[in-house]
C-alpha cells in the first residue's frame, strides 16, 4: 500500500479514513473538482448520506497518480490503512497521532490559507459552523505545504 499517498491524500482531501476507502472512479468529475463521497458520516444519517465534496487541487494530484485498474481510487480497507498507519507512527518513533488527526490538520490548513467557512465546509461536507469548528487549530497563515516536498514525493512515485 502505497502510505505516503493515502497519508497526503487524507491530508489535502480531509476525508475519513471509511471514507477514502469507498471513493470509486465513477463517482470522480475531474472537470468540477469534486467526488461524491458514498454514506458519508453524519449523526443523524448513517445510511444513504451521499455527498458531493470540493476536492482541493493536491487531492486531485494524488487521484490522477493512482492506477484505474480496480473501481476504488484508494482500494484498501480501513483496517489495513490503521495497520499500517500505526506501524508507520511506531517506525518514525511518532507518538499519539491518529489517522483522522489528518482531517484536523486539513481542515485547519483552509483556514490558514484564508478560506471563509462556506468553501471550507465544501471541502469537509460539513453542514453547520458548529461541528466545523472543532476541527479547526489555526497557528499560522499561509499554505505552510506549498513547497512541502512530501507532496511531491507522493505524486511523483506514480
Amino acid at each position: 500500500m502505497p502510505m505516503h499517498k493515502v497519508i497526503v491524500f487524507a491530508l489535502f482531501s480531509t476525508r475519513r479514513q471509511a471514507e477514502i476507502t469507498r471513493l470509486t472512479w465513477d463517482d470522480f468529475q475531474k472537470e468540477h473538482k469534486r467526488i461524491l463521497v458514498r454514506d458519508m458520516k453524519h449523526p443523524g444519517e448513517k445510511l444513504g448520506n451521499d455527498t458531493w465534496v470540493d476536492m482541493p487541487e493536491e487531492a486531485i494530484q494524488i487521484i490522477d497518480s493512482m492506477c484505474k485498474s480496480n473501481a476504488e481510487i484508494l482500494p484498501y480497507s480501513p483496517d489495513a490503512i490503521t495497520a499500517n498507519f500505526t506501524r508507520a507512527c511506531k517506525l518514525l518513533g511518532i507518538e499519539d497521532l491518529h489517522f483522522h488527526d489528518l482531517r484536523h490538520e486539513g481542515i485547519s490548513r483552509l483556514f490558514e490559507m484564508g478560506r471563509n467557512i462556506p468553501h471550507v465546509a465544501a471541502v469537509s461536507g460539513h453542514r453547520s459552523w458548529v461541528s466545523l469548528k472543532r476541527y479547526t487549530h489555526i497557528r499560522e497563515t499561509g499554505d505552510k505545504y506549498a513547497s512541502w516536498p512530501g507532496l511531491q514525493l507522493a505524486i511523483g512515485n506514480m
